[in-house]
């Protein structure tokens, strides 16, 4: 299939779902991984361009503590992982951004570091962001051991045997990160210097190399501590089970205020998703191995559902739902008029709007993707975007206002005089510059509020304008009303795209940042969403991704929905 370029994908196809629909917090909060998130855009490039990688330095004691280099070598260009491993004491492992220490620190150099490189990271790299860089470093990131699962896997290789595998399914991971920073924070490298280099043409490409490098890490640090504990007796983690362990992440509020600032790249995101989407559903036919893949995919789905426990009550019960719901999809399949004649995709697809929870519908979505890479695949090169917002001066006050009315319906129903629809705001704490979610009646700090109230701006801006001239101009409009420069700024620009915002109150009593982290983190390729609250959840990245000597052409990019090895 030909490229389609992101911008005109929208004349391609009718069939895709509304913005009203899909950009709604409920529906946000239940997305998963597809294929063209943006891990699994990375091992398919890994695979096809035939990535070397190398353990070029290891040298760590037999507690696990030193310094490493691992080595990857695209077509064209070399990256290096330097991991800094230290002895930390219990009381100070937390995942949360006040923590001063971690068990590793990472930084992804450009290229293969000298001595002189790793010297300057090894006093720099453990501080993070009280650390200096340089444009050499591309990323800065942290890590946590999970302790219990860890010294397990080091206490089983050691003495000759294999992990018990009802554990690793508890956990799926031997380390989570805490933080990882790209884009020219703290003094890296900014992302003008890499964004022509093609194997980071995609969203996230850098960050989730390092990611992914981290994760190969923590599988060589615990097989060499089971090494130095155990000697001769000692043995390497079966392939299968160091496979299904991906690297764990605990993400929190810092993460929701990109998708406010970031609209033109979110709906980017989205509209490749549901361009994606439409193509499928466009289909009048079907190939049998597609539907036998499909099949396929609902059982493996089945099974890693079995594998997704949590404490938190409400995810529990859409984890719950969601098995049940799959089984009756399953059963339905197996009834061979429910598959016979034309638009089987479509039809599945309405089968699940009409009959399942929304958690189910954005599964079922994911899996119909899933089987018809071929076509949507190239989809992932249209992922990324440097525009901004514009101001247009010379617009006419009677056009903004239209724009507003046909755009943004959904912000003029909201009633803002109404307390619990704007008690929540966001603001940016004193002691780490992070974002907070506060309590506009019970907390200080509203007047330091973020700009991240699109809903409640717009309904201020239609109130100024309403009943004002139409022919007055923005710019003279601006000269007198400066205060919404911005909004109006936004209003122009986004109504070009339609799936740039979230049609939801982000100030309302009953917002669940939860919602917006997991939108986010699915696009990421994020799995098995672990809600800790409202305000963060634990999650787990390229678990069941081909390690570094597990790529072939054929599997390497058949682990969506992984399950324990047996």
């Amino acid at each position: 299939m030909n490229s389609v370029s992101i911008q005109d994908s929208l004349t391609v196809s009718n069939k895709k779902r509304p913005p009203e629909k899909i950009m709604r917090l409920s529906r946000m909060g239940s997305s998963f991984q597809t294929r063209l998130s943006f891990s699994r855009t990375l091992t398919r490039t890994i695979s096809k361009e035939k990535w070397k990688f190398d353990p070029l330095r290891f040298e760590v004691n037999e507690k696990g503590f030193g310094t490493s280099v691992f080595t990857v070598h695209t077509l064209k260009n070399t990256y290096s992982l330097v991991a800094f491993t230290n002895e930390m004491a219990p009381e100070k492992r937390t995942d949360r951004v006040v923590a001063e220490t971690w068990d590793a620190t990472f930084s992804l150099f450009d290229g293969i570091p000298s001595e002189s490189d790793i010297n300057r990271l090894a006093e720099n790299t453990p501080k993070q962001e009280a650390g200096r860089f340089s444009p050499k470093e591309l990323v800065l990131a942290r890590a946590n051991k999970s302790l219990r699962l860890f010294d397990h896997v080091v206490s089983k290789l050691s003495n000759g045997l294999q992990p018990d595998v009802g554990l690793l399914k508890s956990v799926g991971y031997l380390m989570r990160t805490t933080a990882v920073y790209g884009s020219g924070k703290f003094g890296c490298a900014d992302r003008e210097k890499i964004s022509n280099r093609s194997e980071f043409r995609g969203a996230f490409q850098v960050e989730l190399l390092a990611v992914y490098l981290i994760r190969w890490f923590t599988i060589k640090l615990v097989e060499h501590v089971a090494s130095c504990n155990g000697g001769e007796k000692a043995v390497l983690m079966n392939p299968e089970i160091s496979k299904f362990l991906g690297i764990g992440n605990a993400t929190g509020l810092g993460m929701a205020p990109f998708m406010i600032k970031h609209p033109i790249l979110i709906n980017n995101w989205v509209l490749a998703r549901e361009e994606a989407l439409s193509r499928v559903i466009s289909l009048k036919s079907n190939a049998a191995e597609k539907l036998f893949l499909f099949k396929n995919l609902l059982i493996q789905a089945s099974l890693h559902f079995n594998e997704w426990n949590v404490e938190d009550k409400k995810q529990n019960f859409k984890i719950k739902k969601t098995k049940d719901e799959i089984k009756l999809l399953i059963n339905w399949c197996e009834i061979e008029k429910n598959l016979s004649g034309s638009f089987i995709w479509k039809r599945i697809l309405n089968l699940s709007e009409s009959k399942y929870s929304l958690e189910t519908q954005e599964l079922i979505v994911s899996l119909l993707l899933e089987t018809h890479g071929e076509m949507i695949d190239e989809l992932s090169n249209n992922m990324e975007s440097s525009a901004d917002l514009k101001l247009d001066p010379s617009m006419e006050i009677r056009e903004l206002s239209d724009l507003v009315k046909n755009s943004f319906e959904w912000a003029l129903e909201i009633d803002f005089d109404n307390p619990e629809k704007q008690r929540r705001f966001w603001y940016y704490s004193e002691e780490k510059l992070e974002p907070r979610f506060g309590d506009r009646f019970n907390d200080t700090g509203a007047d330091q509020e973020m700009p991240l109230a699109v809903g409640r701006d717009v309904k201020k801006l239609f109130k100024k304008i309403k009943n004002m001239p139409g022919d007055i101009s923005v710019g003279k409009f601006l000269q007198l009303n400066s205060e919404y420069r911005g909004i109006i700024k936004r209003v122009q620009t986004v109504v070009k795209y339609p799936y740039a915002e979230i049609r939801d109150n982000l100030l309302d009593s009953e917002m669940r940042p939860i919602d917006l982290l997991r939108f986010k983190l699915s696009f990421f390729g994020a799995s098995k969403f672990d809600p800790k609250s409202d305000l963060w959840t634990r999650i787990t990245l390229f678990q069941g991704a081909p390690l570094p000597d597990q790529f072939t052409n054929d599997e390497s990019d058949e682990w969506p929905f992984p399950i324990s090895p047996v």
